[in-house]
């Protein structure tokens, strides 16, 4: 304790009687001494009641000298006058404060409040009279003295004092409790011309619609309409004050659907829709759909949906006009809505109004250009054309107006950047229904010679032979060729033409062409169709002379099974006895010419020979596998134990990493022919070493079955002998 440390708790187990917050500040405050308390005075004469007054007069004179703004002391100085019931002296003191501060509404209040209480009903007339006049923006002194002119049941004085607060053009409230007071002695007559004098200071809607709901409760229908009708004309035509005027029209509405007045509710909703922009009466087309759902039928159902749908659409495109997807969309709505029109009958012109709102929708998403020369922004954009043109073409049979859009997408497009197959494509496809030939051939050959492009070469050929003009495809194949002779795909393809045609020299010599090409995407697929076109052709030397190439220029293993492949299976018998035998009957089947797995064989080993002196064993490994697979198909038992023979074995061998400088262990296949060319020795013990593991693995197995047969239970001994006198037998 004595160097100011709090002292060591020695025991720190829970007391047995456990002592509460609540508890200690509960004795606390029963241990606090009482609070020093003024005694009370008793007065008993009027002498001590002068002295005491005179006293307290004192105090508050001294107060309110020294804070002579501070309205609060005047107020304890004046109402404790009141309290004695020295009216007059408090009056004073109310009119000594009032010239200090005549504006503050606390002091009139308080003072009105004193004469009210002392009934004193004159004086704080006169008092609100003063306050009115000095302070008329201060609404709760009107308040107060309306209340009480009411309160006195002096009715034409509380609408005097109204008419006099009126003048001053005070907020609705005011008004509203005006015309509350009316109402509430039925003065229904009175309350209507102040809506029409409020209206006049204010002529806001909500005041529009509390006059027109007002003369509907009391059922002045008539005039209820005449107040709306009133307040339509005063808005007038122009957007901006229809847009203002939106809850006029609302109401309006509803009062007619109150009424059951449907077409008139129907017509004052269309009425303020076709004024106003679409994307800004979201409510009033909430409004009207709701109204709709409940009234309607479902063409005018159909309709409001719409409608609603728009201005979704309008209020999406004011914040990212370059959003395809939602002109796509909006489109899509406005085609349906006249496909809809068409099949409910219609008229012309209703129509016509549909295919306009169209039109100005495409029109106006065309003209979100996108930004840039990268193709990417442009993919979704072109769609907006297409879609443009097809709906002119199929909807409204406007085919120059669709010449027209598809003319001005071109031009838009800058093909020397980059091009849209597909817009020339459905250019010269419509053309093409329009039955002008020459014109889609015109429009492909400007595509062609402005931007070649794979898309526009395939389309036109496709074109050109569904017209079967093969001399035509003939030369866009050429063309095609010129201008992409690597493409292999375009190679085969002018090869089956060719196939298709009959002409087999001039097939073999566009693949003599594509295959002499150096520089060759997919050369594999070209050297496939070629090879394939020969066997299909039953020439099989041709077919064979075609692999030897192949196998000098690549080697790959895939050409070496295919070679082989090709060696062992059958083939059709050559074309010209085809033909032959097609004449004698026309639904025999085509013949086959064995294949000679001697060759394949030959093949097979040739393909070794050159995969071994290229060092790849993994690829000598697969070719083993299906050499083996073809010798249990079409070998002896001595060739496939000769190709198990040259399997590889895997072993495993400890070599340095070079990135981490550690010893690791890996797998290696070790080919027989390899081991026995580098060691013959130890190839040879290799082997003897294989031998006796296989040798210990039989063995292992018998002396288990032995095992498991002494082990055996003594009553099956009998039919153990007999089984083991059969076994020596067999």
């Amino acid at each position: 304790m004595q160097d100011g440390r709090a002292p060591r708790v020695k025991n720190r187990a829970p007391a047995a009687i456990q002592i509460t917050a609540e508890q200690i500040l509960r004795e606390a405050q029963e241990r606090q001494e009482s609070q020093f308390r003024a005694p009370k005075q008793r007065i008993e004469d009027f002498e001590e009641l002068h002295e005491y007054r005179g006293r307290k007069r004192k105090e508050f004179e001294e107060r309110i000298r020294r804070t002579r703004g501070n309205i609060k002391e005047w107020l304890q100085y004046a109402n404790w006058e009141a309290s004695q019931n020295e009216f007059a002296r408090s009056r004073s003191v109310f009119e000594r404060a009032l010239d200090v501060d005549p504006r503050s509404v606390q002091l009139w209040l308080s003072y009105t409040e004193m004469e009210l209480k002392a009934r004193n009903v004159q004086h704080a007339r006169n008092l609100f009279d003063r306050a009115v006049t000095l302070l008329p923006r201060v609404d709760q002194l009107w308040y107060k003295y309306v209340y009480l002119e009411e309160l006195l049941q002096n009715i034409p004085g509380a609408r005097q004092v109204f008419e006099r607060w009126m003048q001053w053009e005070p907020d609705d409230k005011a008004w509203q409790a005006y015309i509350k007071m009316e109402e509430r002695y039925n003065e229904l007559d009175r309350a209507s011309a102040i809506y029409e004098r409020w209206v006049a200071v204010r002529p806001e809607p909500r005041v529009w619609v509390k006059w027109g709901k007002f003369e509907e409760e009391r059922g002045k229908l008539d005039k209820a309409r005449e107040v709306f009708q009133t307040a339509l004309e005063f808005f007038g035509d122009d957007p901006e004050q229809v847009e203002k005027a939106q809850a006029v029209f609302g109401a309006f509405a509803r009062m007619e659907t109150r009424l059951k007045e449907y077409e008139r509710a129907r017509v004052i909703y269309k009425f303020a829709l076709e004024r106003l922009p679409r994307s800004k009466s979201t409510n009033l087309y909430a409004a009207y759909t709701k109204f709709e759902k409940q009234h309607g039928n479902r063409s005018t159902l159909e309709s409001t949906v719409l409608g609603k749908r728009r201005i979704q659409y309008e209020e999406e495109l004011a914040h990212d006009g370059r959003n395809y997807d939602v002109w796509f969309d909006y489109a899509r709505l406005e085609e349906g809505a006249v496909r809809d029109l068409r099949d409910e009958g219609a008229t012309a012109d209703e129509v016509e109004q549909a295919i306009g709102r169209v039109r100005e929708v495409y029109e106006r998403a065309v003209a979100q250009v996108p930004p840039g020369g990268e193709k990417r922004h442009w993919r979704r954009y072109i769609f907006l054309w297409l879609d443009y043109a097809l709906f002119e073409e199929i909807e409204t049979k406007d085919y120059d107006r669709t010449r027209q859009i598809y003319q001005t997408a071109l031009n838009l497009v800058p093909h020397k950047q980059f091009t849209f197959a597909k817009l020339w494509l459905m250019f010269a496809k419509f053309e093409l229904r329009r039955l002008d030939l020459g014109a889609a051939r015109k429009i492909l050959g400007t595509a062609i010679g402005m931007c070649p492009k794979e898309a526009l070469f395939k389309g036109y050929i496709q074109m050109e032979l569904d017209l079967r003009e093969f001399d035509r495809v003939r030369t866009l194949y050429e063309k095609y060729l010129e201008f992409d002779p690597t493409n292999s795909a375009a190679w085969i393809k002018y090869a089956e033409l060719e196939t298709q045609l009959e002409d087999f020299s001039r097939t073999r010599a566009i693949f003599e062409l594509g295959v002499s090409q150096s520089p060759l995407s997919m050369p594999e697929l070209l050297w496939k169709a070629y090879i394939d076109f020969e066997i299909e052709e039953g020439e099989r030397d041709r077919a064979r002379a075609l692999f030897e190439r192949l196998v000098s220029l690549s080697g790959h293993i895939k050409v070496w099974l295919s070679y082989a492949k090709f060696e062992a299976e059958p083939m059709p018998i050559p074309r010209a006895q085809r033909d032959e035998e097609e004449d004698e009957d026309e639904d025999a089947e085509v013949p086959m010419v064995p294949g000679d797995p001697a060759l394949a064989r030959a093949v097979y080993e040739r393909g070794y020979r050159d995969l071994k002196s290229k060092g790849l064993k993994d690829e000598r490994f697969a070719l083993l596998k299906h050499w083996k697979e073809f010798e249990e198909n079409y070998g002896s038992a001595s060739d496939v134990s000769k190709v198990q023979a040259m399997m590889p074995i895997a072993t495993k061998k400890r070599r340095m990493d070079n990135e981490t400088g550690q010893m690791e262990e890996v797998w290696e296949m070790v080919f027989p022919d390899d081991e026995r060319e580098a060691n013959p020795t130890s190839f040879k013990f290799l082997q003897r070493a294989h031998a006796w593991k296989s040798a210990q693995a039989k063995g292992g197995a018998t002396a288990a079955t032995g095992a498991a047969a002494a082990a055996a239970p003594a009553p099956a001994a009998s039919d153990g002998g007999t089984r083991a006198a059969n076994d020596e037998s067999s």
